[in-house]
């Protein structure tokens, strides 16, 4: 077997022509024109973006699979029985998305595989690329749907019932047979040997030390909770504020209290009210019941349950002093992963020869690479976002630094690929 890495170079115009061609599914404009997503997780522009990516999958040869929640993994023809090095991430996009959010990922994997290919090049492992169901959660919760079921962290069949917060009652397992990505192939699927994920940061770290590249040692820990409350709806002019069981007061309180309580702690800690809404939603009444949810994340285990019990107990606290009742659901909650420091190693060492030096940094958003270090070892490599900004149509990144982030993808996978890894002396 030969192992090549310098002399593999991808093609960035390649790689740029399908990520415009997927963005064309789906594709709505944002405010000052910027072009963005829009391609919820099992919808008919899911399953067009599907279909695009399976049709680039086919022509490369790709040996495909689908499986019973719908993920879609390609994998390089091979006869040495060998576990695959994979790369993935996620095509679905929240309502108002941008162009590079998972589908680098996805894209960037493909250029990789038709690079090698194409060079001839023969590896001791395959390489595949894979896409997963519904990363984004936004119309199935929880996120990383597809790939926590994929590494055997939910049963299929009760991911299969998961109803859409859509209102349709849509379930995952009907849109999946609707759209025909309902696949014959078991979850939990086979374990590569090592996967990593391409991705566009969707912080300002990156931009704002003047770096290209993230070696991404780990995913915070994260923590949905929905809260409803139910107070007394009454005329907003007559009712003394002494006399209020005002839902919204709660809300208003809670907001401030969670910031309060992520300044005090500092980073990596985070806390945000995220979606709020009121019944009647009126300007001169007050509510009569209010929802809305909290989304705190840390690295550390410890510190996220400690102020989830902060918050909890804050939330108590004030409704019964305001006479409102309270309930919560948890919609998600994902312990904090660390990433195999072997294949953080390997990122490292694969920017360092190509002139960068990478930021060693944990990823505050989650991430299908959480799941897949469930099963065998992983990391992350980040590219930059330009202002920091995604989940909205002005997400970018320069195309030089998304062809940096894709060649270092090609040098690592086909570092793994080879079984060279590097010592976690150094990384940092």
């Amino acid at each position: 077997m030969v192992h090549v890495v310098n002399d593999i170079q991808i093609s960035p115009d390649r790689l740029m022509r399908r990520v415009d061609e997927l963005a064309e599914i789906g594709a709505i404009t944002g405010p000052r024109g910027h072009a963005g997503s829009s391609r919820l997780a099992l919808t008919d522009d899911d399953r067009l973006g599907r279909d695009l990516v399976m049709t680039w999958m086919r022509d490369l040869g790709l040996d495909i699979t689908v499986d019973a929640i719908g993920n879609v993994v390609g994998q390089m023809p091979s006869d040495s029985g060998l576990a695959p090095v994979m790369c993935g991430s996620h095509i679905d996009t929240v309502g108002t998305g941008g162009r590079f959010d998972g589908n680098l990922g996805v894209l960037a994997g493909l250029e990789v595989i038709e690079s090698v290919m194409s060079a001839g090049v023969q590896l001791p492992r395959p390489l595949a690329v894979a896409f997963f169901t519904d990363e984004e959660g936004a119309r199935f919760p929880p996120d990383m749907l597809g790939s926590l079921v994929y590494a055997g962290g939910m049963a299929v069949e009760a991911a299969q019932r998961i109803v859409a917060v859509d209102g349709t009652g849509a379930t995952v397992g009907s849109e999946l047979e609707r759209i025909g990505y309902l696949g014959a192939a078991p979850c939990p699927g086979p374990a590569p040997h090592a996967f990593v994920e391409l991705h566009i940061e969707q912080g300002p770290v990156l931009e704002q030390m003047g770096r290209r590249v993230g070696a991404v040692t780990g995913v915070q820990g994260i923590s949905w909770t929905a809260v409803e409350l139910r107070g007394v709806s009454n005329h907003a002019g007559t009712t003394p504020m002494s006399m209020r069981c005002d839902p919204m007061f709660v809300v208003g309180h809670m907001t401030a209290f969670l910031r309060s309580v992520a300044t005090e702690i500092g980073a990596p800690q985070v806390a945000t009210v995220g979606r709020v809404e009121l019944h009647p939603n009126l300007i001169n009444v007050i509510p009569a019941s209010a929802t809305f949810t909290i989304d705190v994340r840390h690295t550390d285990d410890k510190m996220l349950r400690e102020v989830e019990q902060r918050v909890d107990d804050e939330l108590r606290r004030v409704a019964a002093d305001e006479g409102v009742s309270v309930s919560t659901e948890t919609l998600a909650r994902f312990e904090p992963v660390v990433f195999d420091e072997r294949v953080v190693a390997t990122v490292v060492a694969a920017a360092r020869r190509r002139g960068e030096e990478p930021v060693v940094m944990p990823s505050g958003a989650g991430h299908d690479a959480q799941m897949l270090a469930r099963m065998c070892p992983t990391a992350m490599i980040f590219t930059p976002s330009i202002g920091g900004i995604s989940h909205n149509p002005a997400e970018d990144t320069s195309v030089a630094d998304l062809a940096l982030g894709c060649q270092l993808l090609a040098d690592v996978m086909l570092d793994l690929a080879a079984d060279r890894h590097f010592e976690h002396e150094g990384i940092a």
